[in-house]
């Protein structure tokens, strides 16, 4: 079959857009109007556009109440007729609707999912449209409207309740938010609060679907928000939270599927209000060099004193500022007090920019241990900030990155930022990454102190320090981040792997705190097969891909790193400004792109691992980092991209294909609305959420091909 992609290149590469293919099709989502023609023999009318959704969700214990409030609009000069329906979550009940005419209440009725999957089935033979079908397993809540005015709005209210499962502490809430291409027009704005109220102390809270803001009232309150404006929803909303008495909670989640190794993450959180914060030794080395003079040097002046103020009693701190030559605030570090607070404080406003930079001599500075015995017992980092390359002293990059690990005799952490476009972003990877660390860009544009002090308050409070995790009863591999950092009071450590063999296991989180070990033991099951949390593998080949790709930049490439990145990108559907080509160049086969743009791609991809310096070098680090670190998944821009469940689909000549599935292998047949089409439905409901991406559908679903045509 011949291949059709639609390729973006972001950011880094500066590509043009490439239309090689169209999506087409409504995906239909939580609460839609679709109009009922007037005239029985008149052509189906589409649903209609949303000006806006708000949802608000509270849960009390394990009982969640979801109020939803959406406007529906009108564009038709006539007023119109029109049937609400809402696919209701598992056993859910409606508490409450409020939708009035001419001062009249009107009424809804409840459909059990034989009623509801009739309906459904019927909308879709009217419409010629199968975005229904994915909730061909669901009740439904159904209400007739009439009359919503002629270019005018519909205000619709619903409330209902439902029980959230628990499953060994972790609860989980689904709200259907999946709009794409259901509003013929962007919505102005889309809103979900969530406030959780738990008689157990609340630990981890997680959404592998939306960058959500968690607001900790105390252990046992916490608000959740997500907002957006100007855009079409296109995924489901989830959201976990966890229950437990632990001073630090894990959770576990599984996918495993067709024999293959399993996927799985843990979420790790310290309770809010920690019984013991760990004390912490931290030196603050800053450039002062000429570069930075200016708005630069004052912002860092005033990001140093905001971490000044919010250190720890008990704490040990250092200041060293460096140009030419290596200033330190005191020879060793000193305990921090009212006096030494106010000593740093008057040697930071004393800072002047100027000279050149020697970093090698600066971070050698930081490590010089003499006069510092608590180094051997507390956990040290070391904040490094600077905005250029290294012209004094030693400048060979290899020298520097050696000399620095000879000087880290105790395998303490580098937090590195890197400020504006002149920065050798190797060196500063290579810092972060070889010292426990990680490394923050700082674009010119933005405020050097607000990024710095946000970063610091993550790290204040450590709860766990030299973390060490041990599963017994399952050999579990390709686990990321390579390295554990320390855990942070507000913080939420998400690990992602694989596992082999299946069974019961004592999960062993080790750490130290304040000179003394502590263990934390818990029970979990790695199963031998689940089709739950359906979003693992993709969310760990993200992570892999950015930590493969990061290795190509850094150190060069090699023809198994690039066949792993494709096979990856493709399997998962994984585009990256770096992973296009891959795609590309596994379609050009088919003579469907042309030969120069894959060089251009390719040139593009590679020139990252050359360019160390630049804002092309900046932006580039800043992806992979965040590909290592992300917690959820990213939806490609892609238009001939799609993903549902696990599964990922390409459009190739107007079929919608799963990567799963290759020339020649054996597909049954079925012909789109048929009655063969409607009976498969019927005897395997979970096809409908694949079937819903268009008439022209391949997909493998356990162990059988289906060709909907």
């Amino acid at each position: 079959m011949k291949g059709k992609i639609i390729l973006r290149i972001l950011g880094i590469l500066g590509t043009a857009t490439i239309f090689l293919g169209m999506a087409s099709g409504i995906a239909w989502a939580d609460g839609i109007i679709i109009p009922v023609p007037p005239h029985p023999q008149d052509p189906p009318i589409p649903p209609l556009a949303i000006k806006y959704h708000h949802v608000e969700v509270e849960i009390d214990g394990q009982v969640a109440r979801t109020r939803i409030d959406q406007v529906f609009i009108n564009d038709y000069h006539r007023d119109i007729e029109g049937t609400y329906v809402f696919p209701l979550p598992e056993d859910a009940s409606i508490s409450e609707f409020s939708m009035y005419s001419n001062g009249k209440k009107l009424m809804g009725q409840i459909l059990d999912r034989e009623k509801a999957r009739a309906i459904y089935e019927e909308i879709v033979r009217q419409m010629r449209d199968p975005a229904l079908l994915e909730y061909m397993g669901r009740s439904m809540f159904k209400a007739r409207v009439y009359p919503i005015p002629a270019r005018g709005e519909k205000r619709i209210e619903l409330e209902y309740t439902e029980i959230i499962k628990s499953d060994a502490g972790l609860c989980h809430y689904l709200y259907p938010l999946n709009t794409e291409k259901f509003s013929s027009r962007p919505l102005n704005d889309v809103t979900i609060t969530v406030k959780i109220k738990s008689p157990v102390p609340l630990k981890n809270i997680y959404s592998p679907s939306h960058d959500i803001k968690v607001v900790r009232k105390d252990d046992y309150r916490a608000e959740v928000s997500y907002e957006e404006r100007d855009v079409k929803p296109d995924k489901d909303f989830e959201l976990y939270y966890a229950l437990s008495e632990k001073d630090i909670g894990l959770n576990l989640l599984t996918h495993r599927e067709n024999r293959e190794a399993g996927f799985f993450m843990l979420l790790i959180s310290p309770r809010e209000e920690s019984p013991q914060l760990v004390k912490k030794d931290i030196t603050f080395v800053l450039d002062t060099s000429g570069s930075m003079a200016g708005e630069k040097i004052e912002q860092a002046k005033k990001a140093l004193q905001f971490c000044l103020e919010n250190l720890n009693e008990g704490d040990k701190f250092n200041l060293i500022s460096f140009s030419t030559d290596i200033v330190r605030f005191k020879n060793s570090l000193v305990n921090y007090d009212v006096k030494t607070k106010e000593e740093a404080l008057r040697f930071i406003e004393e800072l002047r920019a100027q000279g050149g930079t020697n970093i090698n001599d600066a971070l050698i500075a930081a490590f010089d241990y003499k006069g510092s015995p608590s180094i051997k017992d507390s956990p040290y980092m070391v904040v490094f900030l600077t905005d250029g390359l290294p012209t004094v002293g030693e400048r060979n990059i290899g020298r520097i990155i050696e000399n620095v690990k000879q000087a880290n005799l105790r395998n303490s952490r580098i937090f590195v930022f890197g400020v504006g476009h002149d920065v050798n972003t190797h060196l500063l990877d290579k810092l972060a990454s070889q010292n426990k660390g990680v490394s923050e860009y700082i674009r010119p544009a933005e405020d050097l102190e607000i990024k710095v002090s946000q970063f610091y308050t993550k790290i204040s409070h450590p709860v766990l320090a030299n973390l060490n995790l041990n599963i017994e009863g399952v050999e579990i591999f390709d686990l990321y981040p390579r390295a554990l950092p320390d855990l942070f009071r507000g913080s939420q450590l998400v690990l992602l792997g694989r596992y082999r063999n299946a069974g019961n296991v004592l999960i062993t989180l080790g750490g130290e705190v304040n000179k003394q070990d502590r263990k934390y033991t818990y029970e979990g099951n790695f199963p031998e097969r689940s089709s739950e949390n359906q979003f693992l593998p993709r969310l760990w080949a993200t992570r892999k891909i950015g930590y493969l790709l990061d290795e190509i930049r850094l150190h060069g490439e090699n023809e198994e790193l690039l066949e792993e990145i494709k096979s990856l990108s493709i399997r998962y559907g994984i585009m990256t400004p770096y992973t296009s080509f891959l795609v590309l160049e596994d379609e050009a086969k088919y003579g469907q792109v042309p030969a120069p743009l894959i060089q251009e791609s390719r040139d593009a991809f590679l020139s990252m691992k050359k360019e160390a310096v630049g804002a092309r070098a900046v932006e580039s680090a800043k992806t992979m980092r965040d590909l290592k670190e992300e917690e959820r998944l990213v939806e490609s821009k892609v238009e001939t991209i799609k993903y549902v469940g696990k599964k990922t689909f390409y459009l190739r000549d107007g079929v919608w294909v799963d990567s799963e599935y290759k020339e020649g292998m054996k597909a049954m047949e079925v012909s789109y609305g048929s009655n063969e089409y409607f009976k498969l439905l019927k005897e395997k409901p979970d096809l409908g959420k694949f079937f819903s991406l268009g008439k022209k559908v391949i997909v493998c679903w356990q162990g059988s091909c289906y060709k909907i045509q």
